[in-house]
């Protein structure tokens, strides 16, 4: 009430108003530069869950590259590590390419790579990020762009990488695609504190699902961050159970 100067009768209407609406109370009434951005369609994620998981943020412990690289939770030996890639172009007025990595038992977020990276540097970038992560489970998205980081990753000699099939990368398909944004949706409702990246819960909030059925981000929005995190919690749950772990690898090498 003192900061924004509201009485005691807004108040009343505010809270009734959010028990009514519960999830879309902010969509229909922002309190702030980002909830005001909302558009026409429902959004796909928890909203209550993605402002609990806003308010637990903490600045990344280590900032590299200019900001191109966030790390919340530096590896640690005894661990095991999986980074989900969402690959793009590279081109400055494109789409972002970003890599999640998070811990395989937990499914903790760990650290965010986002950037305008060609397949190429994204490889590079990938190997080094992998490697320090004691060789991290690269599982890379195979549609268009991937096929190329995916070949440049194997060039590279880098082993440990996500296959389906005969196939490397991880294949996101009308039959997939849905399950991947389901186990995100029902990862952020259940432990919402597992998410670090101020950035990617941005995206969560602009992810709609439109008349169609069909979910993307709203026009002009990014989902980069949220098709990287969906990809590296769906590579988890396919390699359940399954022996991957490189021990040879070093951190920073």
């Amino acid at each position: 009430m003192e900061r924004a100067g509201l009485s005691l009768e807004q108040i009343e209407w505010r809270r009734a108003t959010h028990a009514q609406l519960r999830g879309l109370a902010l969509q229909e009434y922002a309190e702030d530069a980002m909830t005001c951005f909302r558009g026409s369609g429902e959004c796909v994620f928890d909203l209550n869950a993605i402002e609990r998981a806003a308010k637990g943020l903490q600045d990344a412990g280590e900032v590299e590259d200019n900001q191109r690289l966030l790390i919340w939770f530096p590896p640690q030996k005894e661990k095991e590590y999986i980074i989900g890639v969402d690959p793009a172009g590279g081109g400055r007025d494109g789409d972002y390419s970003c890599a999640e990595v998070i811990e395989r038992e937990t499914a903790l977020h760990c650290a965010e790579l986002h950037g305008h990276f060609p397949p190429p540097e994204l490889a590079n970038r990938l190997v080094r990020l992998g490697k320090r992560y004691y060789g991290a489970l690269l599982a890379v998205e195979r549609n268009n762009h991937g096929y190329g980081v995916l070949a440049h990753l194997r060039h590279l000699g880098y082993d440990n990488i996500y296959c389906e099939g005969n196939n490397d990368g991880w294949p996101t398909t009308a039959v997939t695609r849905p399950a991947m944004i389901e186990d995100l949706a029902a990862t952020l409702a259940a432990k919402p504190e597992l998410l670090q990246s101020g950035r990617l819960l941005d995206e969560l909030r602009t992810f709609v699902r439109h008349a169609d059925g069909s979910a993307s981000a709203l026009a002009g929005t990014h989902d980069d961050c949220v098709m990287a995190m969906a990809i590296a919690l769906g590579a988890r749950k396919a390699t359940a159970g399954q022996k991957w772990r490189r021990e040879k690898e070093l951190v920073g090498a």
